[in-house]
């Protein structure tokens, strides 16, 4: 199970055009603003990474306005594990549990996945939360990922796994994001 105090999430490269170009998009959008938002009422810390940002463009707006404060580690290498600065900032957690959400399921997520998984990390794959172009590059993504080792979950599962009762002020502002 999922515990606030061993959480961390993962925001990997939803930006720019390709952003744009996921398949169900919208959805994918709303369920990682929500997801965002859970973290930090439950006092998470959250990662976000960039996949070359001059080429690519930056994190869009509708997930940039949330982390105000994130600086984005720009990478080069498919999997946020490739990146030295990703991994300075990942071991400098104690969380050994982290929520993986981004783009694309099955390049960047996949890869970044199965690494945290050999760097020892529970990788918690938000199901709702990952997108891919085509919906089939997804589905095989998530099937490899799983192959690997992942954990699969939906960002309202993770949400209420984290929160554990249906009391005190973070599950009322919770609720009212889900509703």
């Amino acid at each position: 199970m999922l515990t606030k105090e061993n959480t961390a999430l993962l925001v990997i490269d939803i930006q720019g055009n390709l952003a744009k170009a996921m398949d169900e998009q919208e959805m994918l959008y709303k369920n990682t603003r929500i997801m965002i938002q859970s973290a930090q009422i439950l006092g998470l810390p959250i990662i976000v990474t960039e996949q070359l940002p001059d080429k690519l463009g930056p994190t869009i707006p509708e997930i940039a306005e949330l982390l105000p404060d994130a600086a984005p580690v720009v990478k080069s290498a498919f999997s946020c594990c490739g990146e030295p600065a990703f991994m300075t900032q990942l071991n400098a957690l104690t969380q050994s549990q982290i929520l993986v959400t981004g783009i694309e399921a099955h390049i960047c997520v996949y890869q970044t996945t199965v690494e945290l998984i050999q760097n020892g990390y529970e990788a918690n794959v938000v199901t709702d939360c990952i997108g891919s172009r085509q919906n089939a590059n997804k589905v095989a993504g998530i099937d490899k990922m799983k192959d690997a080792g992942a954990k699969l979950t939906a960002s309202e599962i993770a949400i209420f796994e984290l929160m554990k009762v249906a009391q005190g002020d973070a599950f009322r502002q919770i609720v009212r994001l889900l509703k």
